[in-house]
């Protein structure tokens, strides 16, 4: 009877392990050195979450730190980067499509998917636990939404579909549109693919603001040095246009700006500088906001030296899931 007990326990066990490490942040916190330094150790893969780094040839500016997947002579395998050309526009949906199947082959292979970047909405859309489809707008639906209150709305919301978090219901807006996707999904069941149970261990490291805000100006400094100017240049000599640079954003926009002459390149790396500033801060909300939403982030300090981050993120790792814990661990997110 006991061997039986501890099979069911293990089994149990089994079926509540995380299947997914996600290490997120800011900008310029060193996230992918510790995603590929865990993924060494534990016989992982990573699978990028930067919705910029999908672009090949943009490497500088997105901050593809190849040799950060370099550990102790062994390459670490990164999905989901280099999978676009420049000129495209890459979306969430097909992110979601690009992960899934990522991270079922990695599954498969017996080896650990580690989600690694600061895209909160590609992130969510890995982690939320159902497939993203482009639904389009249903205006007499949502006109006879109007005459709902906002208690039949998020009565009829949950008859629809489970309630993952509160996401869908913290606005009017948010509930009319998830009721929207809902009934779309139901009506176009050909759609759907089965999205796989995914308990993922989030893990974000973070510097205080004074120390993000140093990092990330030299940082900036040295992706200069390093020739992100000739690297946009070499965009606009491959067809691409101003317009479409500035599309990409931050680096891309303001280098742009420069090459033009629409600015001194004291003008760009100021207004540059600021831009990635306030990016960061824009980055911290949104995990703030999922926070709130019920997702459960462990947050580690930067300064933590490499071994203590791996080491805690191990210890939490070997826990169960779901993420409920009320205690964070070595950081208090401020």
């Amino acid at each position: 009877m006991k061997n039986g007990n501890d099979a069911l326990q293990a089994r149990d066990m089994q079926e509540k392990a995380y299947n997914l490490l996600v290490i997120l942040g800011h900008t310029a916190g060193g996230k992918t050195s510790v995603a590929a330094h865990w993924a060494h150790r534990n016989g992982g893969e990573i699978i990028s979450a930067d919705s910029r780094q999908v672009y090949r040839g943009m490497n500088i500016g997105t901050g593809k730190d190849y040799a950060d997947y370099l550990v102790e002579g062994q390459s670490i395998p990164c999905h989901c980067m280099d999978i676009a050309e420049p000129g495209d526009q890459y979306n969430v949906y097909e992110y979601q499509k690009d992960f899934l199947k990522t991270f079922n082959d990695i599954r498969k292979r017996g080896k650990i998917p580690v989600l690694c970047g600061g895209s909160g909405m590609y992130i969510e859309a890995a982690i939320q636990g159902y497939q993203l489809i482009q639904v389009p707008v249903n205006e007499e639906l949502r006109k006879n939404l109007e005459t709902k209150t906002d208690e039949e709305l998020e009565t009829l919301l949950a008859d629809l579909k489970t309630l993952h978090n509160r996401s869908d219901t913290d606005t009017r807006k948010r509930m009319v549109r998830a009721i929207e996707i809902a009934l779309y999904q139901t009506e176009n069941t050909q759609l759907e693919t089965p999205y796989p149970e995914i308990r993922p261990l989030l893990v974000g490291i973070n510097y205080d603001r004074e120390s993000r805000r140093q990092r990330i100006t030299q940082r900036l400094r040295q992706r200069l040095d390093e020739g992100m100017i000739d690297e946009v240049q070499g965009l606009l000599d491959r067809g691409l246009s101003f317009e479409q640079l500035e599309y990409y954003g931050l680096e891309y926009k303001f280098v742009a700006k420069y090459l033009s002459r629409e600015l001194t390149y004291a003008q760009m790396f100021e207004q540059l500088n600021t831009a990635i500033h306030q990016f960061a801060k824009r980055q911290m909300t949104w995990f703030r906001r999922m926070e709130r939403n019920g997702f459960k982030i462990w947050w580690l300090d930067g300064y933590l030296p490499l071994e203590e981050k791996l080491r805690e993120i191990d210890l939490r790792f070997g826990m169960t899931s779901p993420i409920s814990r009320t205690r964070s661990f070595a950081y208090h997110f401020p």
